[in-house]
């Protein structure tokens, strides 16, 4: 089953038990906001928030877990890498710490953790244990208002869909994650347009790891390239050095 999540902005009202709930469930730290961290409420500590936008309108911002993700296509060591049910998951040992998977997601979700001695990359996981032990996550286990309900992909889509016929004067007739990039395990239907969630207005359908994956086909070649070539170059100088140590001997 491909699990997902769909939140209606419509029926959100800004509680933040969801916030409260992926804290818990995640055991994370009491945030300590940087001057340099986005102002989208979202951190290592973070992994979910709610954003206050026009006319009262509240926009819970999370990971998107693409179909097709960039952030996993990016990584050069597999630290992230799609589940079966949809997750977008985080290996903290494979993690080297470069921080390509910040660069390459759409929505800028992956945040660093400045507060640990090896800093990770931190995310929400769409509480894959839960998933995978037949539980819903955290955040849409406890919406009193079910602005945002767990389920089967295919099934939030129909159901999306379902809510904008019946009540077309109320939803802008789109589904945000039904396309973009590929495609979202995190759906929205809206009143207002949530373009700002993404970090260009118009993100496209292809997924993106099509446009990276010659790129960073190419990573470890260049690796080994530089390897190489830092090898030779020392080679070089030490060289250069024994020799005028030969040089400067034989004159004396």
């Amino acid at each position: 089953m491909s699990a997902a999540i769909l939140t209606d902005v419509t029926r959100c009202i800004g509680c933040l038990e969801c916030v409260a709930a992926c804290k818990q469930a995640n055991r994370l730290e009491l945030d300590v906001p940087r001057y340099w961290q986005k102002t989208d409420g979202l951190s290592a500590d973070n992994w979910t928030a709610i954003l206050k936008k026009q006319e009262d309108h509240y926009v819970r911002k999370q990971c998107r877990h693409c179909l097709e993700p960039a952030c996993a296509s990016a990584c050069p060591v597999g630290a992230l890498h799609q589940t079966a049910q949809g997750a977008v998951v985080y290996d903290r040992e494979k993690c080297l710490g470069c921080r390509y998977c910040m660069m390459a997601c759409p929505y800028g979700i992956p945040r660093y953790d400045w507060d640990q001695p090896v800093p990770y990359v931190e995310k929400c996981i769409l509480c894959y244990d839960r998933i995978t032990q037949g539980q819903q996550p955290a955040c849409t286990e406890v919406c009193p208002k079910q602005a945002t309900i767990f389920g089967e992909r295919d099934a939030l889509i129909a159901e999306a869909r379902s809510r904008i016929a019946r009540n077309p004067e109320l939803y802008i007739d789109h589904i945000w994650g039904e396309h973009e990039v590929g495609g979202t395990s995190v759906l929205y239907i809206s009143d207002i347009n949530l373009d700002f969630l993404a970090y260009t207005s118009n993100p496209g359908t292809r997924p993106l790891p099509q446009t990276t994956a010659k790129a960073m086909n190419a990573v470890p070649f260049a690796f080994v390239g530089m390897g190489g070539l830092m090898y030779g170059l020392n080679w070089i100088i030490r060289r250069r050095m024994e020799l005028a140590g030969k040089d400067g001997t034989h004159e004396d």
